[in-house]
């Protein structure tokens, strides 16, 4: 076999290997699950040790069904906002990593945000005070571990350790600007923000490049000696890579129990209407940035009303039942069951239900439902686009969803924008392989990378300008409804 380059992606419910060859196909794969614990109400963690095992696990399935590979280097991936504490000596985990998840610091980003601090965070790392990012997590794990030697990183820097036998402690920007303690125009950590939080510098990671030889394989019993790693970047903007959204204005879209939608900015700019702004990936000592907006509630809405309507909870049924009208009637279906997420970013809002008459079917609600994956993705766009020059880059999407092809018409149409859909469910793994490629020449530049032949295809928009006018004139009236609920 010609060489290759493994690609690890670390992620909350299992971490994934695969081997990449130089076409930037996929030639082997192995998954391992992982377990989560909620010790009390709002805490979640995991197990540090298990975050491991689960990724020789992955590797060494990856690697049964490619035994003569040769592995030119490795990328990495990983879950975002989630933190690990060890000894520095000893390796060992000091206590469970804390997951991004978790809001044990809810009360300490509350008090921040209480003595007037969110506007100048914001100013300084694109991100609101919010007990999801890791700073207030981390002066959790000081006050709590009881270490002096004491190492304190995101999931990237946990595995570049354990990889290299305790021989490099570091992370890459994309990383390290979520954790609320790096300045996002200078790109390292930043002194006031740590002081801030009340966070020792000593105790984190040296800031690198995503594409970046942070170190070379030692004393591991699944793989040789040597084998550089030469990139770490965060999921999800790893998948963005993986699309090859290069250019500003370019974006993703991730489609799955909520929706993460990234796009590539010309600047560091201070977010809007919801919106945080971070490192998309860091190269050559250039940061590129994009701003990132969360749903809350995409596809997990389809099960919930599948029951609702008698249909057993199958997602299947409800879609087909959706298609047999041509549109709601009017109703639309405001997916709040936990909150509004981006843009209008409201945790008290409620679901609901609104334009019911007497000739509104259970078709028209299924109909509704449908609509609310699309139109929740046009509402972050269309904030997006108010922040950046360009109004009109290449949408990609990736997820379960996207094999729908009634509710990826749906996002073409009420885009009015050509949707290009991706067939490979590892884009993530491909991101951080291709970037750890990029490092080594395997591929020569940017350019290169996006030459490579991708499993896509492409939806274009054909509903009417007044349809799709009336569709989302409903739409906000539901919105505006929502958000004035008493």
């Amino acid at each position: 076999m010609s060489d290759t380059i493994l690609a690890i992606d670390q992620g909350t419910t299992n971490s994934k290997a695969i081997l990449i060859n130089q076409h930037g196909k996929i030639v082997a794969q192995g998954s391992a699950s992982l377990d989560i614990d909620y010790p009390k109400p709002g805490w979640v963690e995991q197990s540090a040790v298990d975050i491991w095992d689960s990724v020789i696990a992955a590797i060494e399935q990856c690697l049964q069904s490619a035994p003569d590979a040769r592995i030119a280097a490795i990328g990495l991936s990983n879950q975002r906002e989630s933190v690990i504490a060890w000894n520095r000596t000893t390796g060992k985990p000091l206590c469970p990593a804390i997951t991004w998840q978790c809001r044990r610091t809810s009360e300490t980003t509350e008090q921040l945000r209480a003595d007037g601090n969110n506007d100048w965070v914001l100013l300084k790392t694109g991100l609101p005070l919010d007990p999801l990012f890791p700073a207030s997590k981390i002066r959790w794990l000081m006050d709590h571990c009881g270490d002096q030697d004491l190492c304190i990183g995101t999931v990237d820097s946990w595995l570049i350790w354990n990889l290299s036998d305790k021989q490099c402690f570091a992370t890459d920007r994309s990383n390290a600007a979520r954790t609320q303690l790096m300045n996002l125009d200078t790109g390292e950590w930043d002194s006031e923000l740590c002081t801030l939080f009340g966070v020792d510098a000593t105790v984190l990671p040296v800031i690198c490049d995503s594409k970046h030889q942070f170190a070379v394989t030692k004393n591991m019993t699944t793989l040789p000696d040597n084998i550089p790693i030469t990139s770490a970047i965060g999921d999800s903007h790893a998948a963005l890579f993986g699309h090859a959204a290069f250019t500003t204005g370019e974006a993703k879209a991730t489609f799955g129990t909520g929706s993460s939608v990234m796009m590539v900015s010309a600047e560091f700019c201070v977010p809007k209407d919801g919106m945080t702004t971070t490192v998309a990936w860091s190269i050559d000592g250039k940061m590129t940035y994009a701003l990132e907006g969360n749903i809350l509630v995409s596809a997990s809405l389809f099960p919930w009303v599948a029951t609702l309507l008698g249909l057993d909870g199958n997602v299947d049924k409800l879609m087909e039942l959706a298609t047999t009208v041509d549109n709601s009637d009017g109703a639309m279906l405001v997916p709040a069951l936990v909150g509004l997420g981006a843009p209008h970013w409201n945790p008290t809002a409620r679901g609901l239900i609104t334009g019911l008459n007497f000739s509104t079917t259970p078709a028209h609600i299924a109909h509704a439902a449908a609509l609310s994956l699309p139109l929740q993705a046009v509402d972050v766009f269309g904030a997006m686009y108010q922040q950046t020059p360009v109004t009109n880059g290449n949408i990609y999407v990736d997820g379960g969803p996207t094999k729908n092809p009634f509710l990826m018409q749906l996002l073409a149409d009420l885009l009015n924008q050509p949707v290009h859909i991706s067939k490979d469910p590892e884009l993530s793994a491909l991101g951080a392989g291709m970037l750890a490629g990029l490092q080594i020449g395997f591929w020569s530049d940017l350019d290169d990378i996006g030459r490579l032949e991708r499993d896509r295809s492409t939806v274009h928009p054909a509903m009417d300008e007044s349809t799709r006018n009336n569709v989302l004139s409903a739409w906000r009236n539901g919105i505006a409804q929502c958000l004035h609920q008493e």
